[in-house]
């Protein structure tokens, strides 16, 4: 019986975690375990587990006596959460340059030439979708599990800063040009090339989001 309910725990933090990182429930949200468990059908002790874990996570605070609400992320966390991913990044595309095989590098390359047809069209929502299948190819051609979960993790929390400066035509049309340098490096398999491709890639997103002074991430 433990087990399942440590199972029904993990469900329910995955979908209230997503539920926070793509802005269903904002900074300040009060998060009720009854009102949770019934949306979600369940009772509420997996949701209780699932909030200590987001607490855990420094996604919610608890506060006694009064209940669970969304902490959300400041713009240092953002800043943070961007350097963690310039130095990651540029080793597991270093690495793809030296693992990608012909069926991954055709896969990017489709996604890329549809971004650029969805830019032409003024498609700004596909083409952040198309951003994070890049980005999850980038990561599986790695090689590295260990590096594809925690990049793939990055990239949640940095989900709806990503989506809304992807909004902006102008910087959509940049990142794309970017993503067609790192595949050109990965293709060429030079791993010095593509690192510094994809490092370069992280450095203008977080130029874009100083510029911006951090609105595109819902901060203030």
């Amino acid at each position: 019986m433990d087990g399942i309910s440590h199972s029904l725990g993990q469900q329910v933090f995955q979908k209230i975690r997503e539920e926070i990182l793509d802005g269903t429930y904002a900074k300040g949200k009060e998060l009720k375990e009854t009102a949770i468990g019934e949306e979600l059908g369940v009772s509420r002790t997996p949701v209780r587990e699932a909030l200590r874990q987001l607490e855990l996570e420094g996604l919610i605070t608890i506060i006694p006596n009064k209940g669970a609400f969304v902490v959300g992320f400041s713009g240092q966390d953002i800043r943070d959460i961007y350097e963690m991913r310039l130095a990651l990044e540029g080793l597991c595309v270093k690495r793809a340059a030296l693992s990608a095989d012909r069926v991954q590098i055709e896969r990017m390359e489709e996604i890329l030439y549809l971004a650029d047809f969805h830019y032409s069209k003024g498609h700004m929502e596909l083409m952040a979708g198309l951003d994070d299948k890049f980005h999850g190819l980038l990561y599986e051609a790695g090689g590295s599990k260990v590096l594809e979960h925690a990049l793939k993790d990055y990239h949640q929390y940095l989900c709806r800063a990503r989506k809304t400066s992807l909004s902006n035509r102008e910087r959509a049309q940049q990142s794309n040009r970017e993503h067609w340098r790192i595949l050109e490096a990965v293709r060429e398999q030079n791993a010095e090339k593509a690192e510094e491709a994809a490092r370069m890639h992280i450095k203008c997103a977080i130029q874009n989001m100083e510029i911006s002074g951090g609105r595109e991430h819902g901060q203030d």
